[in-house]
């Protein structure tokens, strides 16, 4: 059988941080050497009412109302701008589809929980299921799917996968404990996620970083391409998946009347050409930006590569809490939260040699771990 791999994954065309560890799962595997292939899938047929209600009532309260919040204000503005809004969030996933079908090798076919083709186990050699939230039953319902349960046990492998929770819904822990023990290899991306498959099944998984930092700031760069919106100026970039405080607003006021720096705001839909800009411009924008503020994952990630003084801000929601503390813990920047920044001079006074450090040790492993688990006998340089 030749040498091919599939790649189970989210598939997300409004995300970031989702198309770029896709891209990049798929550039570690092939270098490799084995073709590879990201599986179009969904385990969302058929989704009842039922489970939507559940998903609801499973958010912590902060959660709910930021999630409100948001939703109250993007509806606000869609009121004035409907036509407007819809046309640039078509633009968005757009540029998003082309990026991927440009730089990641997708599927003509889609599985969906009741809908695999029968030889799909025989058309690859390996399937791996990861990086990102796959394993987050409030995302994704707990789906087979997630699990490979498709195909051969031995063809089963999880690459830093995530759970996104920090302990499972009672309907699917028996699901999940018959599902991850049925897994030859298995490695995840957060400790809670470790944690949680020793208590389900008492195996002790390696934890590995996001594949997104597999790849180095030149191999990020030769997919990047000059945001549109780029300011001619130096800037501080934030990147906020969720809403801001006063506080927030009042300490970057204060950054830039003392740095002159222009502020421009990733996902800012007021600012449309920034509105939908696509992945390889979100590298750009933040390897230009002078400062990167942000309570994203990848936000994070991207700073750490392109060695960019940035500063974190706390979410709401268990998982990106969880993600974050392992990755700050991991490259020893927990002095990079927002509460301990204190002045401008406490922005800029960061070091990134010993994460440099760090992250040589951290790839190795992972290369370790996916050279054992797809059974070769040598590692390529990446």
């Amino acid at each position: 059988m030749h040498r091919k791999v599939g790649i189970i994954t989210i598939i997300d065309y409004n995300n970031y941080g989702n198309r770029l560890q896709n891209y990049a799962t798929q550039e570690v595997i092939k270098h490799l050497g084995f073709e590879v292939e990201t599986i179009i899938n969904s385990p969302y047929c058929n989704v009842s009412l039922k489970d939507r209600i559940r998903k609801v009532f499973k958010m912590s309260s902060r959660e709910l109302i930021a999630k409100i919040f948001q939703k109250v204000r993007y509806k606000f503005f869609k009121s004035r701008n409907e036509k407007r809004i819809e046309l640039l969030n078509e633009i968005r996933t757009k540029n998003f589809k082309e990026f991927s079908s440009k730089y990641i090798c997708e599927t003509s076919f889609i599985i969906t929980p009741d809908n695999v083709p029968y030889d799909i186990k025989d058309r690859y050699s390996a399937f791996i299921v990861g990086s990102d939230q796959v394993w987050n039953p409030n995302y994704r319902l707990g789906s087979y799917i997630d699990f490979l349960t498709f195909a051969p046990k031995e063809k089963r492998i999880a690459y830093a996968a995530s759970f996104g929770v920090s302990s499972l819904p009672n309907e699917h822990i028996s699901n999940y404990k018959r599902w991850l023990s049925e897994m030859a290899y298995i490695s995840v991306r957060e400790e809670a996620g470790a944690k949680i498959i020793k208590d389900l099944i008492g195996r002790d998984v390696d934890v590995l970083i996001d594949p997104t930092l597999m790849l180095n700031k030149e191999q990020w760069l030769a997919i990047s391409k000059a945001g549109k919106c780029k300011p001619d100026r130096p800037y501080l970039l934030t990147y906020f998946l969720a809403g801001v405080s006063d506080e927030v607003k009042a300490k970057i006021h204060s950054i830039i009347k003392e740095t002159n720096l222009k502020v421009l705001n990733l996902l800012d839909i007021e600012n449309e050409l920034l509105y939908v800009a696509d992945p390889a411009e979100f590298l750009d924008y933040i390897n230009s930006s002078e400062v990167v503020f942000t309570d994203s994952f990848h936000g994070v990630v991207f700073s750490i590569l392109f060695e960019k003084p940035f500063v974190v801000l706390e979410r709401s929601d268990y998982a990106i809490g969880s993600r974050i503390d392992t990755l700050l813990k991991k490259f020893d920047f927990n002095s990079r939260r927002f509460e301990y920044i204190k002045s401008t001079k406490d922005i800029y006074n960061i070091n990134f040699s010993k994460a440099t450090e760090i992250l040589k040790v951290e790839r190795i492993k992972a290369l370790e771990y996916l050279k054992k688990a797809l059974n070769i006998n040598q590692i390529n340089n990446l």
